[in-house]
C-alpha cells in the first residue's frame, strides 16, 4: 500500500485513506497451522467479530482472545480477555492495532465469507424435531400415529 517512500507522503495518505482503502489496513496474517488445515491460499485475511487471534507484540504479547469489535476508522481491535483498570478502577477494554495480531481461528458462519475463502462453512448444531406423543388408546380404538410418522407417511 505504499504509496511514495516518504513517510510523510504514507501517512498522510494512510489519515485521509477512504474506508473502503482502510478495510485493507485490517487484514490480519493467518497462522500457516490455519491454513493448511482449513486450504487458505492468502496470507492474510479481513478480520472480523467472532475469529480468535493472537497478540504478537506488546505487553500483551502471546495472549489470545476472540475479537469483540473491528475499527476501519483507527485501525485498532478490542479482544475478549485483554482489559486493563482505569484510575477509576473500572475494567476496560485495550485497543490493539491489528498488525500486531494473527489469526488462530476463523468463525466461517458466515456463508460469503466462507465461500470467498474457500472454505467449508461451519455449520450451526440441528436440532432433532421433538416427538410429540400421543395418549395411549382406549379399549376398542386404534392406536393414533405419532406426528413424525405422520410426516414420513405423508
Amino acid at each position: 500500500m505504499i504509496q511514495s517512500s516518504q513517510p510523510r507522503k504514507e501517512r498522510r495518505f494512510r489519515f485521509n485513506a477512504p474506508m473502503h482503502v482502510r478495510q485493507k489496513f485490517v487484514h490480519v496474517h493467518v497462522a500457516k497451522e490455519l491454513s493448511s488445515k482449513l486450504g487458505i491460499k492468502k496470507r492474510s485475511v479481513q478480520l472480523r467479530r467472532g475469529d480468535t487471534v493472537r497478540v504478537m507484540s506488546g505487553k500483551q504479547r502471546g495472549r489470545s482472545g476472540k475479537v469483540l469489535a473491528v475499527s476501519m476508522q483507527t485501525g485498532r481491535v478490542l479482544i475478549d480477555g485483554i482489559t486493563r483498570k482505569d484510575a477509576k478502577g473500572k475494567e476496560m477494554q485495550i485497543p490493539i492495532y491489528s498488525s500486531n495480531l494473527y489469526i488462530i481461528d476463523i468463525d466461517t458462519s458466515d456463508k460469503l465469507r466462507a465461500e470467498k475463502l474457500g472454505v467449508a462453512r461451519s455449520a450451526k448444531p440441528q436440532q432433532t424435531p421433538k416427538v410429540q406423543k400421543i395418549a395411549a388408546p382406549q379399549a376398542g380404538q386404534q392406536p393414533q400415529a405419532t406426528r413424525a410418522e405422520a410426516a414420513q407417511e405423508a
